[in-house]
């Protein structure tokens, strides 16, 4: 789904290297018809990209909690909760809880950093435990839809959701674009996992 953040390129090169057809659709309620996942990308402003979604927001949300892969990177993965100190506008709210800023002196978080405590199985087999941040951002779930989360990451002082995980949903806030090979691997994995979703249906 394509809100009109920014270029997706790098993003674009990753999935198609995973063997997957990209089809860019800036149509919230196209963006989950007659595909075989949904990736929210991850460049741009909350309050511009709940605008875009709007018009498909409650059809989106029903699609990706029936079982619809998606992957949200960055700015996706926020676009997953209700809403973000950012800007105005509704996210999915597929994972309860609100975005606020980084507690921290050193805003934005650009470059490397470790993820802990990792239990989603697409991160374990992709090897990814350093990835690739530019954020200013994080999810902080509520703690009914803390168990969600699905690795840690800390910048500053402050502990974060490096991912989460509902169902066949996944949210980084990381680019595994960006995350050299494992974090392409790591789409790959994403990509596989959505494939034999395809197969047993």
């Amino acid at each position: 789904f394509d809100y009109g953040a920014g270029n997706l390129h790098s993003l674009v090169k990753a999935i198609e290297t995973g063997g997957a057809v990209v089809h860019v659709e800036t149509d919230p309620v196209l963006a989950v018809r007659d595909t075989d996942a949904l990736i929210l990308p991850g460049v741009g402003a909350f309050a511009p990209a709940a605008e875009r979604l709007a018009p498909g927001r409650e059809i989106m949300a029903e699609a990706l909690l029936a079982g619809l892969p998606a992957l949200g990177i960055c700015l996706g993965m926020q676009l997953l909760f209700d809403g973000s100190d950012e800007g105005p506008g509704r996210g999915l709210g597929v994972v309860e809880g609100q975005v606020t800023k980084l507690h921290a002196t050193q805003v934005p978080q650009i470059g490397w950093n470790r993820l802990e405590d990792i239990t989603d199985p697409l991160l374990l087999a992709s090897g990814l435990d350093v990835a690739y941040y530019a954020n200013s951002f994080v999810c902080r779930p509520t703690a009914a839809h803390l168990p969600f989360v699905s690795a840690w990451s800390e910048h500053d002082g402050d502990r974060f959701p490096a991912s989460v995980r509902r169902g066949n949903i996944i949210g980084t806030q990381f680019h595994p674009e960006k995350s050299s090979a494992p974090g392409v691997a790591f789409v790959r994995e994403f990509l596989q996992f959505a494939a034999s979703l395809r197969s047993a249906s």
